[in-house]
């Protein structure tokens, strides 16, 4: 089962994971009973399709008179589409995945039970989309931080690209945004997949965030006649690495010094300085760091591990 991964049982790694997806599913539920489901936005996902069908079903079922709950609901369709995509796709969805969609079921109809369906601002869709998004994203970002996948729509999407050979990411966003059209036709609003929109984006970018972290270190390519001073520079005074890469003109063909370097926004601001000084002429390219792994920032057992 090469797309799985294992812990040794109650083990720290074990112990990790699994309380990240305790915490996280609980941030996502917090997410869907306090800001989403009771403005009726449906933000792609079997929560979006679980959310619809709660609000049109209200008042038709003696024992749910506020209507199916959101949890059952989505809990009903994860499991078979985990179940058809084992047998289509294989062994990719382990006891963590099975164990995520499970727990947050719970904790969406459980703090359901316990808050009601009012939202915590009921008076303002577009706070509620915002910090709704954020906190399903923060909610999603921890999970994936336990190796574990959200299910739902991920598995419909996988399965499309298996035999239509298209991206998955592409596919994720026709599935979600079906879905959120899903909400238009059964509310007749247009803010609802206005809104449901913001809140798919605002969740893909929290992920991002959670995933990758925030970092304002930025990556220098500089090519430079004066490329012994620079690196002087950068080795002595800022107390950073780097690496000579050899390159060559395509105008001339003369031999280049490459300098490939990281630092952070205060540091660059030094650099420039310093190479104003030496070579007005010389050529820099500065790139936003996404994310930094190696000696002199965080280390790549951190990420992996913290």
């Amino acid at each position: 089962m090469p797309f799985l991964t294992r812990e040794k049982l109650f083990s720290r790694a074990w112990f990790r994971a699994y309380s990240f997806i305790v915490i996280g599913t609980f941030i996502m539920a917090c997410g869907f009973v306090f800001f989403i489901s009771p403005h009726k936005l449906a933000p792609g996902g079997v929560y979006g399709i679980a959310i619809v069908l709660h609000h049109l079903t209200k008042g038709m079922f003696s024992f749910a008179p506020e209507g199916l709950p959101i949890g059952i609901v989505a809990l009903c369709m994860d499991i078979p589409l985990t179940l058809i995509g084992i047998k289509v796709l294989g062994p990719r969805f382990g006891v963590k995945t099975v164990v995520g969609f499970t727990l947050t079921a719970v904790w969406t109809d459980l703090l359901s039970y316990l808050w009601g369906y009012q939202a915590l601002v009921p008076d303002d869709a577009l706070l509620s989309t915002v910090f709704g998004g954020v906190l399903i994203g923060v909610g999603l970002g921890v999970v994936f931080k336990s190796k574990a996948t959200s299910g739902g729509s991920d598995i419909i999407a996988m399965i499309i690209s298996k035999y239509t050979r298209m991206p998955v990411g592409q596919l994720l966003i026709w599935v979600d945004s079906a879905i959120v059209l899903v909400g238009l036709l059964a509310f007749q609003d247009w803010k609802i997949p206005l809104y449901s929109w913001i809140v798919i984006f605002i969740t893909g970018k929290v992920i991002d965030v959670i995933l990758e972290g925030i970092s304002y270190d930025k990556t220098l390519f500089i090519i430079s006649e004066r490329h012994g001073e620079i690196r002087d520079k950068i080795i002595k005074d800022l107390n950073r690495g780097g690496t000579f890469i050899q390159g060559e003109g395509m105008y001339n063909g003369a031999s280049r010094q490459i300098i490939f370097t990281v630092v952070s926004r205060r540091e660059l601001a030094i650099l420039q300085d310093h190479i104003l000084q030496v070579d007005p002429n010389a050529f820099m390219t500065v790139i936003d760091a996404n994310e930094i792994l190696g000696e002199g920032f965080k280390s790549l057992r951190e990420k992996v591990e913290g």
